[in-house]
């Protein structure tokens, strides 16, 4: 920082040596800090010949003044402008937030920080007359407001805000090509498109950050018209012979880490796989079996491990952990209901926090995802949208020119109050493209770079539209695939690039018509992985309550949840003292005799008597809620008696 600190000097500052008893204070001088320590002060009627001399120092190539310094500049509070803390900040510290501007006048390029640029005069390119107005630096370019991610949006522009908002978090959503190590990557989950494609209307930050290596989407073939009524809703109409010709296609791969300490016991391997069949207890802990009761092991290698493209499905074992003392092995068994390809088995030795040695297993999965209804997808405006429904290519509109087919179809409802005319424009000019052989600059503000000799896109577009034969506005006429007839007016249809997203029916569905309860309550339990259902809570009961279902929620809550047949002593009303006494017996020489007895041969009598009462004259049984009776339970436990009343007439007689 000896350069630095030269400038500074050279500047006017007075630099600081040692302890300094009276220092100047503000508003007359400032403090100069340079990486948090106070280097010196200088008067303020001098700071901004200080700063500008920094600057220069900066840029210039022949100084040792570093390229990332940031010079943060606080101005004394005057007239509403400045900072409260008033002084020249100077950092050279590494990890900081930097981005580049153009010096003016001068020309030359300077990476500015994040604290320095809230006290700066930058102008930005809007198109607009600023020769009235006082800057000292100028953006590269009108995108520079834009993030990374919100730059790729083409004609954004054109959108209204929130939709580019929605894009930006749906591109990180996208099932693109997040890499291309799949061969070598242990990643929890990752997804991966296998038709991805170059969009024909890009932006300039496309080539910068070379997102050709990293595809996000598919070209689509668009028509924007309501039919059959499936569309409704942002719901969209995929033509089915596309897909099937590999539109969208996409893989999941999901990763199980199996992980052995050193000096368990344990090591991979199935030596005694065989003893499984006839071990009733080792069935229980290895999870369920598989449909046919048997244990599915013809995948598995002599290392405990699965063998390399072998399918596997729910229940079948792909790990085994041999545990040398018991002489017993633990199968590690495969979750969920989709079939799935083993794609690779890593076999490694490493150190755990601690610096002890263990043995771990990642075995990868590879699942195929194609399309089905209730898959989400996204065009890169923020129109998002499930499908809805596979159309046989057949039954489709079709152009009457060429005889092309839609890819995608979509509701014209979901423009006018989303106002995404960039989608409309990237459909048109797409489309110019795809007839030229080029691809189209899409990137926002254009206009303000070129100022009066920009051309609108659709008249650029529509005329490379017009010259080929084609409509100005992009549309064509439709003929009905079911009936052959000519539609009575033009459709609008074009090429959109189209994100897949990750959020598919596969990995969300839930439904449950019997399954494991609580054993508590004897409620469902919760839970998609635990095979659960969905809670059906107060504001559902009230929803069914306000249409007038009330047998619906007893079905719901009641027959459906914890139906339990409780016995209830009409005599004293307790729903708790009420239980079963057994009674063994067995005949010897003709007569009976009571005593306890636990061979076959031995009858059991069972009645029902309350505990308190001594008689089970009063017994009823009542159909309720059985948490109704571990309510009582929990209410006894604190002194609390549930008394209840048994009888037709009890309601009619109060």
């Amino acid at each position: 920082m000896l350069s630095v600190l030269r400038v500074l000097s050279t500047a006017g500052v007075m630099l600081m040596h040692g302890r300094v008893n009276d220092a100047p204070t503000c508003p007359e001088y400032l403090t100069v800090m340079v990486d948090g320590a106070v280097a010196g002060f200088t008067h303020t009627t001098n700071a901004e010949a200080v700063v500008a001399a920094l600057r220069a120092a900066k840029v210039s190539q022949t100084s040792k003044v570093p390229l990332n310094l940031e010079i943060a500049y606080v101005p004394p509070r005057f007239q509403n402008y400045g900072g409260a803390f008033p002084g020249i900040y100077v950092f050279s510290t590494p990890s900081r937030m930097l981005r580049p501007v153009t010096q003016h006048p001068g020309g030359k390029t300077e990476f500015i920080g994040s604290l320095e640029q809230v006290f700066m005069h930058i102008r930005c390119q809007d198109g607009g007359n600023v020769s009235c107005q006082l800057y000292t630096h100028v953006e590269d370019g009108p995108g520079s407001v834009l993030s990374v991610v919100a730059s790729f949006t083409p004609w954004s522009d054109y959108n209204q805000s929130p939709r580019n908002m929605y894009q930006c978090q749906m591109s990180k959503q996208t099932m693109g090509v997040p890499l291309h190590s799949f061969c070598y990557r242990p990643d929890t989950k990752l997804y991966r498109l296998q038709t991805p494609q170059r969009p024909i209307a890009l932006t300039n930050a496309y080539d910068n950050y070379h997102i050709d290596e990293y595809p996000l989407g598919t070209n689509a073939v668009v028509a924007v018209l309501a039919n059959t009524g499936y569309d409704m809703e942002d719901a969209m109409i995929m033509n089915k012979g596309a897909l099937q010709r590999g539109l969208a296609h996409a893989t999941l791969y999901k990763t199980e880490t199996m992980t052995i300490p050193s000096g368990s016991g344990d090591v991979f391997g199935h030596q005694s796989i065989m003893k499984l069949h006839a071990d009733d207890a080792m069935w229980r802990t290895t999870r369920l079996p598989t449909a046919d009761n048997s244990l599915s092991t013809s995948h598995m290698d002599a290392d405990g491990t699965a063998r390399l493209g072998s399918v596997v499905e729910n229940g079948d074992a792909f790990c085994s952990v041999f545990n040398r003392m018991t002489a017993r092995a633990k199968l590690h068994r495969v979750k969920g209901s989709d079939k799935a390809v083993i794609d690779r088995v890593s076999l490694m030795n490493t150190f755990d926090d601690r610096g002890r040695r263990q043995t771990k297993l990642t075995t990868t999965f590879r699942y195929n995802r194609n399309p089905i209804i209730g898959d989400k997808f996204s065009s890169r405006h923020g129109q998002k949208g499930v499908l809805a429904f596979l159309s046989p290519e057949e039954d489709l509109p079709f152009i009457e020119r060429t005889g092309i087919r839609p890819d995608v179809l979509i509701n014209p409802h979901a423009f006018p109050s989303r106002m995404t005319i960039g989608m409309l424009i990237e459909s048109m000019a797409s489309k110019a493209g795809a007839l030229s052989g080029s691809f189209i600059d899409a990137s926002p503000f254009q206009s303000a770079k070129a100022g009066d000799a920009f051309p609108p896109p659709l008249t650029e577009h529509g005329q490379v539209l017009k010259r080929h034969g084609y409509d100005y506005c992009g549309n064509e006429t439709l003929l009905n695939g079911a009936t052959g007839e000519k539609f009575d007016v033009d459709i609008f249809i074009g090429l959109v690039y189209y994100q897949r997203l990750r959020h598919m029916v596969s990995d969300k569905f839930q439904v449950r018509s019997v399954g494991p309860n609580n054993p508590l309550t004897q409620q469902p339990i919760k839970g998609r992985r635990a095979g659960g259902g969905i809670r059906f809570g107060e504001m559902e009961r009230d929803s069914l309550l306000a249409h007038g279902a009330a047998y619906l929620i007893h079905d719901r809550l009641h027959a459906c949840s914890d139906r339990h047949i409780a016995s209830i002593c009409s005599h004293c009303g307790s729903i708790l003292a009420p239980a079963a006494r057994t009674t063994i017996t067995h005949f010897e020489s003709g007569g009976s005799v009571g005593h306890t007895n636990t061979s076959p041969d031995a009858g059991f009598l069972s009645k029902i008597l309350c505990r308190v009462c001594n008689t089970g004259s009063g017994i009823e049984h009542v159909t309720l809620p059985f948490v109704f009776k571990y309510l009582a339970a929990e209410l006894a436990a604190m002194n609390v008696r549930v008394g209840l009343s048994v009888g037709d007439d009890i309601l009619g007689g109060r």
